[in-house]
């Protein structure tokens, strides 16, 4: 898997909660940052592996099976969804259309499903009260692919952040939980 972002939004933290979710699901996983500029919103990728044999590798994931993207806005200044997988997964903070975002032919490379959106940030903004869309977009994961279950992601993030802070962040995991599956139900309906 790999995470884009801004420094700020969570990016290192996703991946690690996703790693910490996997291992407690009973997979060995592993995570790790790549920097370059380290400030504030300068962008920032983060991976995370999940296998259930051991991971003998630190390089790159550059044929990723899953790809998050926490800043719609990158977009515009680079590819986040290189080397993704014919087969893989990709989740986009953002409540904007495919067509709005460019997305058109990334969707028609991939099977029905695979690629969604997520209105992460206003997610995060009601349950958290800031544009920290790390948790949302674990909680769309784990909805989208089925990986992970829901209550090892929201053990994760309570066994990292207590008290209110924590709490708000399940909260929002499962908003997007919720909201992924229900999309999911409602065009099976249409299909059927």
């Amino acid at each position: 898997m790999r995470i884009h972002g801004r420094g700020g939004q969570g990016v290192v933290t996703a991946s690690d909660l996703m790693a910490m979710a996997a291992f407690m699901d009973g997979h060995h996983a592993q995570a790790f940052p790549s920097f370059g500029s380290e400030r504030t919103g300068a962008p920032v990728v983060s991976y995370c592996r999940i296998s259930d044999a051991p991971i003998r590798t630190r390089e790159p994931v550059l044929e990723p099976d899953l790809v998050i993207v926490q800043d719609p806005t990158l977009l515009k200044v680079m590819n986040p969804f290189s080397g993704l997988k014919r087969q893989g997964y990709a989740v986009v903070n953002s409540k904007k259309t495919f067509d709005e975002l460019g997305l058109l032919e990334l969707i028609s490379e991939h099977p029905q499903g695979h690629i969604i959106t997520v209105p992460a940030t206003e997610i995060a903004k009601e349950h958290v009260g800031r544009n920290v869309p790390n948790a949302v977009l674990l909680g769309a994961v784990s909805a989208l692919t089925g990986l992970i279950r829901l209550s090892s992601v929201t053990a994760a993030i309570r066994q990292r952040f207590h008290g209110q802070v924590g709490e708000g962040n399940v909260a929002a995991a499962a908003a997007a939980y919720e909201l992924v599956m229900q999309s999911a139900a409602s065009k099976e309906a249409v299909h059927a």
